[in-house]
């Protein structure tokens, strides 16, 4: 299927130890149990898992232990220096993939990325308040964020000049209470895409990619909607 190219990279590579060819993908030779040098592969395949994002949690953490004991660096006191070099290498990756795959929404943007996707704060824009960047901010936010906006600045000159305002501590409560259902709303409807992605065609994958893009869009937004509110709260 076209969609996995990007994932599906591994190569067959001859073990540096015994020669018998295994994927670049693999952290340890098939044939003699070998360490081997840092993969070309991705995530998933670093910790023996399918492209999905619907994870077994518990397979993520077992593989992980169980790697992390083969890859100690004391097991490899006295290898060679590269199998010494590989062991930190490969632990290093494998604590990376572990933190990535186990967080939904780092998984989600991870696998996105691999797919060739335009995510992340890079792409987004890192100030909201940026107008360059309008095109990638939810239409139906606009309005609302303008008015959350002249209120957090009515809270901060009120407290700033000491002034106690309840009718706009009410509003702003009320924003926050709204922005975090709709965070709720986000995470419910990006899980839905998940079953589209990881059960669908290539053309059902590609739509649950592009509204995947647009969710993470949203979330990041209203996100940082609820910091606004939150950090002018003091909460």
């Amino acid at each position: 299927m076209a969609t996995f190219k990007v994932l599906d990279s591994a190569v067959p590579v001859p073990c540096w130890s015994c020669s018998v060819s295994h994927v670049e993908s693999t952290l340890f030779c098939p044939h003699c149990s070998k360490i081997q040098p840092p993969t070309g592969g991705n995530y998933f395949s670093a910790l023996g898992l399918e492209p999905k994002l619907n994870v077994d949690l518990a397979q993520l953490e077992q593989e992980f232990h169980r790697l992390s004991r083969r890859l100690h660096p004391d097991r490899y006191a006295r290898a060679s220096e590269n199998e010494k070099e590989w062991s930190l290498a490969d632990t290093a990756l494998v604590n990376d993939a572990y933190r990535t795959l186990k967080d939904p929404l780092r998984r989600t943007e991870y696998l996105l990325k691999l797919m060739g996707a335009e995510i992340g704060e890079e792409n987004a824009g890192k100030n909201r308040r940026d107008q360059s960047n309008l095109s990638r901010v939810p239409a139906d936010l606009l309005e609302e964020a303008f008015d959350l906006n002249m209120q957090l600045e009515e809270m901060r000159a009120a407290r700033k000049a000491n002034a106690k305002d309840p009718e706009l501590q009410q509003a702003l409560d009320a924003a926050k209470e709204k922005f975090t259902t709709m965070l709720s709303d986000v995470d419910r409807d990006l899980r839905a895409q998940w079953v589209r992605w990881d059960e669908g065609d290539e053309a059902l994958r590609k739509a649950a990619q592009k509204a995947m893009v647009a969710l993470l869009d949203r979330r990041r937004y209203l996100s940082n909607l609820v910091r606004d509110v939150n950090e002018v709260l003091g909460a």
